[in-house]
Protein backbone atom coordinates (compact mmCIF):
# COMPACT_ATOMS: atom_id res chain seq x y z
CA UNK A 1 0.00 0.00 0.00
CA UNK A 2 1.23 3.37 -0.39
CA UNK A 3 -0.91 6.70 0.30
CA UNK A 4 -0.99 9.58 -2.28
CA UNK A 5 -1.26 12.83 -0.89
CA UNK A 6 -3.14 14.92 -4.33
CA UNK A 7 -2.48 18.36 -4.93
CA UNK A 8 -2.75 19.62 -1.03
CA UNK A 9 -0.95 22.93 -2.25
CA UNK A 10 -1.24 26.51 -1.03
CA UNK A 11 -2.89 28.06 -3.86
CA UNK A 12 -6.22 25.98 -3.01
CA UNK A 13 -6.00 24.63 0.64
CA UNK A 14 -7.65 27.57 2.95
CA UNK A 15 -10.63 28.16 4.57
CA UNK A 16 -12.76 28.22 1.47
CA UNK A 17 -12.67 23.78 2.24
CA UNK A 18 -15.30 21.95 3.21
CA UNK A 19 -14.81 21.39 6.54
CA UNK A 20 -11.10 22.63 6.23
CA UNK A 21 -9.78 22.18 9.44
CA UNK A 22 -11.07 18.60 9.82
CA UNK A 23 -10.04 17.94 6.09
CA UNK A 24 -6.45 19.13 7.78
CA UNK A 25 -6.70 17.40 10.84
CA UNK A 26 -7.69 14.17 9.19
CA UNK A 27 -5.14 14.32 6.33
CA UNK A 28 -2.45 14.98 8.69
CA UNK A 29 -3.31 11.88 11.05
CA UNK A 30 -3.37 9.46 8.01
CA UNK A 31 0.09 10.82 6.68
CA UNK A 32 1.69 10.58 10.48
CA UNK A 33 0.19 6.62 10.72
CA UNK A 34 1.55 5.81 7.41
CA UNK A 35 5.38 7.47 8.39
CA UNK A 36 4.93 6.08 11.78
CA UNK A 37 4.28 2.05 9.94
CA UNK A 38 6.76 2.18 7.07
CA UNK A 39 4.28 2.90 4.50
CA UNK A 40 5.18 5.05 1.95
CA UNK A 41 3.82 8.49 1.45
CA UNK A 42 3.56 9.87 -2.32
CA UNK A 43 2.87 13.41 -2.92
CA UNK A 44 1.42 15.00 -6.14
CA UNK A 45 1.02 18.47 -7.56
CA UNK A 46 -0.83 20.08 -10.15
CA UNK A 47 0.79 22.55 -12.57
CA UNK A 48 -1.89 24.70 -14.77
CA UNK A 49 0.95 25.79 -17.04
CA UNK A 50 2.88 28.88 -17.39
CA UNK A 51 1.83 32.52 -16.39
CA UNK A 52 -1.35 30.19 -14.91
CA UNK A 53 0.07 31.24 -11.10
CA UNK A 54 -0.48 27.42 -10.68
CA UNK A 55 2.86 26.94 -12.10
CA UNK A 56 6.23 25.24 -10.74
CA UNK A 57 7.71 28.42 -9.01
CA UNK A 58 4.48 30.14 -8.11
CA UNK A 59 3.80 30.55 -4.36
CA UNK A 60 0.56 28.71 -5.06
CA UNK A 61 1.90 26.33 -6.73
CA UNK A 62 3.78 24.90 -3.30
CA UNK A 63 3.03 22.18 -1.48
CA UNK A 64 1.04 23.45 1.64
CA UNK A 65 3.02 23.66 4.75
CA UNK A 66 0.70 21.27 7.19
CA UNK A 67 1.16 18.04 5.06
CA UNK A 68 5.29 19.12 4.06
CA UNK A 69 7.14 16.29 2.37
CA UNK A 70 9.94 14.93 4.17
CA UNK A 71 13.30 14.35 2.69
CA UNK A 72 13.29 11.49 0.67
CA UNK A 73 9.56 11.52 -0.26
CA UNK A 74 8.75 11.14 -3.82
CA UNK A 75 7.36 14.14 -5.86
CA UNK A 76 5.42 14.13 -8.97
CA UNK A 77 4.18 16.92 -11.03
CA UNK A 78 0.63 16.34 -13.21
CA UNK A 79 -1.05 18.21 -15.89
CA UNK A 80 -4.02 16.53 -15.71
CA UNK A 81 -6.74 16.10 -13.40
CA UNK A 82 -5.75 12.54 -12.83
CA UNK A 83 -2.14 11.81 -11.24
CA UNK A 84 -2.16 8.77 -13.69
CA UNK A 85 -1.27 11.41 -16.29
CA UNK A 86 2.30 11.45 -14.75
CA UNK A 87 4.04 8.41 -16.79
CA UNK A 88 6.76 8.26 -13.89
CA UNK A 89 4.11 7.65 -11.45
CA UNK A 90 2.92 5.71 -12.81
CA UNK A 91 6.11 3.57 -13.66
CA UNK A 92 7.19 3.58 -9.96
CA UNK A 93 3.58 2.03 -9.06
CA UNK A 94 4.09 -0.86 -11.58
CA UNK A 95 7.90 -0.83 -10.20
CA UNK A 96 6.90 -1.29 -6.69
CA UNK A 97 3.47 -4.12 -7.23
CA UNK A 98 1.66 -1.80 -5.33
CA UNK A 99 -2.19 -2.95 -5.57
CA UNK A 100 -3.49 -0.91 -3.09
CA UNK A 101 -3.91 2.95 -3.06
CA UNK A 102 -5.36 5.19 -0.27
CA UNK A 103 -5.70 8.52 -1.53
CA UNK A 104 -5.81 11.79 -0.09
CA UNK A 105 -6.24 15.47 -1.37
CA UNK A 106 -7.98 17.92 -3.46
CA UNK A 107 -10.16 18.76 -4.96
CA UNK A 108 -13.21 16.34 -4.65
CA UNK A 109 -14.51 16.69 -7.88
CA UNK A 110 -11.76 17.30 -9.87
CA UNK A 111 -8.36 15.51 -9.59
CA UNK A 112 -9.48 13.39 -6.62
CA UNK A 113 -12.28 12.10 -8.47
CA UNK A 114 -10.64 11.34 -12.06
CA UNK A 115 -7.59 9.43 -9.76
CA UNK A 116 -9.56 7.43 -8.09
CA UNK A 117 -11.20 6.61 -11.38
CA UNK A 118 -7.73 5.85 -13.12
CA UNK A 119 -6.62 3.70 -10.05
CA UNK A 120 -10.05 1.72 -10.50
CA UNK A 121 -9.56 0.80 -14.09
CA UNK A 122 -5.69 0.13 -13.39
CA UNK A 123 -7.08 -2.63 -11.59
CA UNK A 124 -5.75 -0.77 -7.43
CA UNK A 125 -7.87 -1.24 -4.79
CA UNK A 126 -8.58 1.76 -3.58
CA UNK A 127 -8.80 3.46 0.04
CA UNK A 128 -10.55 6.84 0.67
CA UNK A 129 -10.24 8.01 4.41
CA UNK A 130 -13.44 9.94 5.41
CA UNK A 131 -12.72 13.55 5.54
CA UNK A 132 -8.96 13.46 4.05
CA UNK A 133 -10.76 15.12 0.52
CA UNK A 134 -12.46 18.09 0.22
CA UNK A 135 -13.64 21.06 -2.21
CA UNK A 136 -15.15 24.11 -2.57
CA UNK A 137 -18.60 25.45 -3.54
CA UNK A 138 -19.01 25.70 -7.47
CA UNK A 139 -22.16 26.43 -9.66
CA UNK A 140 -24.18 23.33 -9.03
CA UNK A 141 -23.65 22.41 -5.34
CA UNK A 142 -22.28 23.59 -1.80
CA UNK A 143 -19.11 22.31 -1.31
CA UNK A 144 -20.84 19.74 1.67
CA UNK A 145 -23.15 18.30 -0.91
CA UNK A 146 -20.26 18.38 -3.66
CA UNK A 147 -18.47 16.33 -0.63
CA UNK A 148 -21.22 13.85 0.20
CA UNK A 149 -22.06 13.44 -3.62
CA UNK A 150 -18.65 11.69 -4.24
CA UNK A 151 -17.93 10.23 -0.94
CA UNK A 152 -21.18 8.99 -0.14
CA UNK A 153 -22.45 7.86 -3.63
CA UNK A 154 -20.26 7.62 -6.26
CA UNK A 155 -17.45 5.98 -4.86
CA UNK A 156 -18.58 3.62 -2.27
CA UNK A 157 -19.21 0.42 -3.45
CA UNK A 158 -18.30 1.27 -7.28
CA UNK A 159 -14.47 2.57 -7.22
CA UNK A 160 -13.14 2.87 -3.89
CA UNK A 161 -13.54 1.90 -0.03
CA UNK A 162 -14.37 4.95 1.50
CA UNK A 163 -13.82 4.12 5.60
CA UNK A 164 -13.51 5.87 8.42
CA UNK A 165 -10.21 7.43 9.74
CA UNK A 166 -9.56 5.01 12.61
CA UNK A 167 -9.96 2.09 10.05
CA UNK A 168 -7.36 3.76 7.68
CA UNK A 169 -5.23 3.92 10.60
CA UNK A 170 -5.80 0.56 11.04
CA UNK A 171 -5.10 -0.81 7.95
CA UNK A 172 -1.87 1.57 7.39
CA UNK A 173 -0.44 -0.18 11.22
CA UNK A 174 -1.84 -3.74 9.25
CA UNK A 175 0.59 -3.01 6.63
CA UNK A 176 3.82 -3.21 9.20
CA UNK A 177 3.07 -7.01 9.19
CA UNK A 178 3.68 -7.40 5.50
CA UNK A 179 6.97 -5.26 5.72
CA UNK A 180 8.08 -6.12 9.17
Amino acid sequence: MVVLVIDIQKGITDERLYDFSGFMKNTVRIIEAARNNNVEVIYVQHDDGPRTGFSVGDEAFEIAPQVMPREGEKIFVKEINSCFGNKELVRYLEERKENTLMIVGLQTNFCIDASIKSAFERGYKVIVPKGTNSTFDNDYMDKETTYKYYNDMMWPERFADCISIEDAIGLLSNEQLFHG
